[in-house]
């Protein structure tokens, strides 16, 4: 596998922690680029699910399984992206599914603590090899509800995962009793600012009080030879082609195209739907 982006101490650090946190992964005009798509796109506000949190307050979630001639496309595509997973899962990747979190000032809802292979185990997935990497589009702060996790809880293993309220989440007395013993960290970024976290980082987020929208690309992968051995609603292995980093820049503000194919709340066989 060819040297990628990342030097051997960030790796090394994903290892221990659970999660890398990389400042200006996109440029300001690229993140501007993806924002501008993002806000007019209207297939991903006809297709987003409304996620209600234990107080009614709603997140907007559009999912997709494949990547698309659009500019997301190009940024979970993008070599920058791809060979950092690489790097970091030590295998090959493919895009197993990508999501716009969009969280609305007031009325944004907040997320239980959990785990991705919380779901992504019900799906045939026998290793937790996977990763996630959260793109900030919005700039992403402790009011606006960023993104928390605990820091090395990915070494706990996979936390059984059911019904708390009216969320899908972990087991709430190892959530608990792991926040005693680990570190929470709030991920707070500026636009184009990213982390990326293990598929058994426990993570959550609070809803947005504030008056500012927290808007998120989320870009997840798995390894080659965790390829699942029963179908669900999301692909087994699919060769990704990697773009040059310069795609982006020539893709413009480019959104979905039409008849792109999103993830219906309906369609979703796991418990619940994957929250970020």
């Amino acid at each position: 596998m060819p040297a990628g982006p990342l030097t051997d101490l960030q790796v090394a650090s994903f290892s221990k922690d659970g999660y890398l946190v990389i400042r200006n992964l996109l440029d300001a005009e690229e993140t501007e680029l993806t924002l501008a798509a993002a806000r007019q796109d209207q297939a991903l506000r006809i297709n987003a699910m409304d996620v209600i949190d234990t107080k009614g307050r709603i997140t907007n979630l559009s999912l997709w399984n494949h990547p698309g001639d659009d500019i997301y496309g190009a940024i979970c595509r993008c070599r920058r992206v791809v060979d950092s997973m690489e790097q970091l899962l030590g295998d090959e990747v493919y895009h197993y599914h990508s999501k716009l979190s969009a969280k609305e000032p007031k009325v944004g809802g907040a997320w239980e603590w959990h785990q991705d292979y919380g779901y992504w185990y019900q799906n045939g997935c026998l290793f937790p090899d996977l990763a996630s990497v959260f793109i900030a589009l919005d700039p992403a702060t402790r009011e606006n509800g960023c993104l928390q996790l605990l820091k090395g809880s990915h070494r706990m293993g996979r936390i059984e995962h059911g019904r708390f309220g009216s969320q899908t989440g972990a087991d709430p007395e190892r959530v608990e009793m792991a926040m005693l013993r680990l570190e929470r960290v709030y991920c707070e970024m500026v636009p184009g600012d990213a982390v990326f976290f293990h598929g058994n980082t426990l993570h959550s987020s609070d809803a947005n009080l504030s008056d500012k929208p927290r808007w998120g690309l989320i870009c997840c992968y798995n390894t080659r030879h965790n390829n699942p051995y029963k179908d669900s609603h999301h692909p087994s292995y699919t060769p990704l082609v990697k773009l040059d980093d310069s795609a982006l820049k020539a893709m413009g503000a480019r959104g979905s195209e039409l008849g792109k194919a999103f993830l219906e709340a309906k369609r979703d066989r796991t418990q619940g739907v994957e929250q970020n």
